[in-house]
């Protein structure tokens, strides 16, 4: 999200950019940028579904689950 909205300043003039997650996983930051919008704040586990995969397994169930691995 740094690299993006780093991007989106340097190279195009908008009055103001806006990040949504649908997950927030804040345990595992880098830098300090925050969504503006998310839906769930997760703990530091291996999230699978809805096109998150683990080894090519689990993309495609219907929910999001974790695994541990």
């Amino acid at each position: 999200m740094k690299f993006l909205l780093d991007f989106i300043n340097a190279n195009f003039k908008t009055k103001s950019t806006k990040f949504c997650a649908m997950l927030d996983k804040k345990c595992s930051r880098q830098t300090d940028v925050d969504a503006d919008y998310s839906c769930f704040e997760i703990d530091n586990k291996f999230i699978v579904g809805f096109g998150l995969d683990y080894k090519d397994y689990y993309r495609n169930i219907p929910y999001i689950g974790y695994v541990e691995v």
